[in-house]
């Protein structure tokens, strides 16, 4: 058996009936359920992270864009020209 740290933690009511409610259902105890939390949500602020990170570069590449200024040249369209089409 893995070695367990104990921790304590307070709950509201709501939320300690819920942890009842799905250690019965689940047919697991309560710490195991809280235990499972803890795995599920640590992994969505993972992606959270590596999401927030690709954004970041996104950001990077965007800014590197618009400081090389406008480009060369005059277009060869007007946006109404867009809507015929």
């Amino acid at each position: 058996m893995q070695v367990k740290i104990r921790k304590q933690i307070y709950l509201d009511p709501q939320q300690n009936e819920l942890l009842k409610q799905t250690s019965r259902k689940l047919g697991v105890s309560e710490a195991e359920v809280i235990r499972r939390a803890i795995l599920s949500q640590t992994s969505r602020i993972s992606i959270a992270q590596q999401n927030r990170k690709a954004w970041e570069n996104e950001l990077h590449f965007i800014q590197s864009l618009i400081s090389q200024g406008a480009v060369r040249g005059k277009r060869k369209w007007k946006r109404e020209d867009l809507y015929d089409r």
